[in-house]
């Protein structure tokens, strides 16, 4: 279940800024974002809360960071680490036709590019995909490197703002942990998609291949949020008192591997899970009774 985010007004504020700088009728952007109208129409005049869900998918439509939604800030403390300049997607200083059309090369791009990877897809299918001309998408990125450059910090955007979303409202540090391993799950179209981009990420960076420089902060970004998490539940007395670092490390490459064991076919999303969250269990959540 999602939980309803805090502060409805001021969402409702913030979202109906985003919605305007789209230049796009609300009816639009309830058929973009997946939910009725009349339920997006009582949440902006704040008499009915978005749920974490609606948070996500309107930042994703209108470009804004879940984080700027819910607090005015890409980067205000959340339970996500905010990522480092560079590795969301670009802003430029353009009308919001083109900002909506940039949106929509990236989207359909990172679709195609997880669906049938880098190499066989041509700027001309993007193109085609969209709905306009390959020189329209030349205007917007010259090569189809910088293009799925673009998609990588597409995917880094997905995860932060389904993060936020669905992490703020979890007090529990145990509850908090287990639901982020849950979020980045390689589950759904949507789940394996961001997966392939990531897998395709590392193939290029094995062979040197340039134009991918921003993947260190996209990926410390992940692994920081993981250690923050576990060292606010040491604090608490929730997790062992071992090294933050080496447990953060220890959980994320269990789970890169084990991510990578789903996308060829090795196991399942579930037995996935639950095998990450033996390991909390086994390593990280301090048993009760035990002394620091």
């Amino acid at each position: 279940m999602h939980e309803p985010v805090k502060s409805p007004s001021a969402i409702a504020d913030r979202t109906r800024e985003a919605i305007r700088n789209t230049g796009l009728p609300q009816r639009e952007i309830s058929k973009l974002t997946g939910f009725e109208e009349s339920k997006l129409s009582k949440s902006l005049r704040g008499t009915r809360k978005f749920t974490s869900e609606e948070i996500v998918a309107l930042a994703t439509v209108t470009g804004v960071t879940a984080n700027w939604l819910i607090t005015g800030s890409d980067s205000a403390p959340a339970p996500s680490a905010a990522p480092s300049p560079g590795t969301l997607p670009a802003r430029h200083r353009e009308d919001e036709k083109h900002a909506q059309r940039r949106r929509s090369i990236i989207k359909r791009a990172w679709w195609l590019f997880a669906q049938q990877g880098f190499a066989a897809v041509r700027m001309a299918d993007i193109a085609k995909d969209v709905g306009i001309s390959t020189p329209s998408v030349h205007y917007y990125f010259p090569t189809k490197q910088a293009l799925f450059a673009e998609t990588l910090h597409y995917s880094v955007k997905l995860a932060y703002d389904r993060q936020v979303a669905e992490l703020q409202p979890i007090s529990d540090p145990v509850s908090q942990l287990k639901r982020l391993i849950e979020l980045q799950l390689p589950l759904g179209l949507e789940g394996r998609a961001e997966w392939s981009i990531w897998m395709q990420t590392w193939t290029k960076l094995a062979v040197n291949e340039e134009g991918l420089d921003t993947h260190s902060g996209g990926y410390r970004r992940w692994v920081t949020t993981v250690r923050e998490i576990i060292s606010g539940g040491q604090a608490t007395g929730h997790f062992v008192d071992h090294d933050p670092s080496i447990l953060t490390a220890e959980l994320t490459a269990m789970f890169d591997g084990m991510g990578i064991q789903v996308l060829t076919g090795q196991l399942t999303s579930s037995q996935m899970f639950a095998n990450v969250c033996g390991y909390i269990d086994r390593n990280i959540i301090k048993k009760q009774g035990a002394t620091p």
